[in-house]
């Protein structure tokens, strides 16, 4: 795979490419072109070229791409090629209900521990995972080859969270706190901030009438 820095705009839209591939793979269609594949997707021809000449040279010039083909490539390229074990720190409300997420398997994600700091939680069974207490975050990550965490604490210890699950090797965090984390540059922190979110959405209901 090409190493230089990749827009996230660009790794975003092959998501979308690599679903688009699946709808077509679905009703057996076998090849399409730039331009079909940007129609469906109400993006330029040139954009897709751009997007995937990052990853190396697909397609043939006047057959277009192989679906099949091409969505192995993307499968590897995003790492939807293997499985994901994950955990959750924080098992309140949000937390809980993330034990319980179906759709996790869809993305070959797996969730192989659950931890918080609350003793009353510790030793409960949620969705089939036991909670573990956090101080065994470091021990349980390396024996359960967790490479993703998802932080569903509260905003005045997800920074300690996130500086202990860095230090066990976690490199890909997503943020349900609402708080800025400081991470390295090698740690890729995805926010998911639902109160900012739904402040936006208020503004537009109220806007809109």
């Amino acid at each position: 795979m090409n190493k230089k820095k990749v827009p996230q705009g660009t790794i975003s839209r092959l998501f979308e490419y690599l679903r688009e591939l699946k709808n077509l793979s679905i009703i057996n269609i076998r090849t399409v072109s730039s331009s079909e594949l940007g129609e469906r997707l109400n993006l330029s021809d040139a954009q897709i070229r751009k997007d995937l000449g990052y990853f190396g040279s697909f397609g043939t010039s006047g057959a277009g791409y192989n679906i099949e083909e091409l969505k192995k490539a993307l499968e590897k390229i995003l790492g939807k090629d293997k499985a994901w074990n994950i955990c959750i720190v924080g098992i309140g409300h949000l937390g809980s209900a993330l034990l319980g997420y179906p759709g996790f398997k869809d993305h070959n994600l797996y969730v192989a521990a659950a931890f918080d700091s609350d003793l009353k939680k510790v030793g409960r069974t949620v969705g089939n995972i036991i909670i573990e207490p956090i101080e065994k975050i470091k021990s349980i990550v390396s024996s359960k080859r967790i490479s993703i965490a998802i932080i569903a604490t509260p905003a005045n210890t997800a920074q300690k969270v996130a500086n202990d699950l860095i230090t066990s090797g976690i490199e890909c965090i997503m943020n349900f706190a609402p708080i800025k984390l400081d991470v390295p540059e090698n740690v890729k922190v995805e926010d998911v901030d639902l109160s900012h979110a739904l402040e936006n959405l208020t503004y537009f209901a109220n806007n809109e009438k």
